[in-house]
């Protein structure tokens, strides 16, 4: 289900709401990571995968996440998420079958909005991966509220916790 502009903006801050106050106080960085993807899949109907990549040994490994199965490693600079670490900077794909490099951890996937997730020391600990079913369904908007989403909760939290 693609949401409208005003629909995805009601969304978003109703599940800032609810992150700020179930997180309050909450320093375990895997508590975050699964706790977010719970309540970000539930107030946004489009959302078919939602999860963390955390950044392991020089490459990505599957961390938390709700969806089917997820790949379990990523080379930097492969796929869209090795993309996102790489660059270390979010990248909106539309159609995923003309990204270049595409990995197809679920063939049902056709749009993703992956963005990297940064420590108070600006470390990359991780990447944010999120899939639809449907294409084109990520757009700014997704990327003004997870970005914000990602400072506020990873800033200041370590994986070495």
């Amino acid at each position: 289900m693609i949401m409208n502009q005003q629909q995805k903006k009601e969304a978003y801050e109703l599940a800032l709401k609810q992150l700020h106050s179930i997180l309050a106080g909450e320093s375990h960085v895997i508590v975050k990571m699964a706790t977010i993807n719970c309540i970000l899949r539930e107030n946004l109907p489009y959302y078919f995968w939602t999860g963390f990549y955390l950044v392991h040994n020089g490459e990505l490994i599957v961390g938390p996440y709700q969806g089917t199965l997820g790949c379990l490693h990523i080379a930097f600079g492969k796929g869209v998420c090795g993309t996102a670490a790489k660059k270390k900077k979010t990248q909106i794909v539309k159609n995923v079958h003309l990204f270049p490099g595409h990995i197809a951890c679920d063939s049902k996937s056709l749009s993703e909005i992956v963005l990297p997730v940064f420590n108070k020391k600006e470390e990359l600990i991780a990447v944010f991966d999120v899939d639809s079913t449907e294409k084109s369904s990520f757009d700014e908007i997704d990327k003004i509220y997870l970005e914000k989403l990602m400072q506020q909760h990873f800033a200041s939290s370590f994986l070495e916790k």
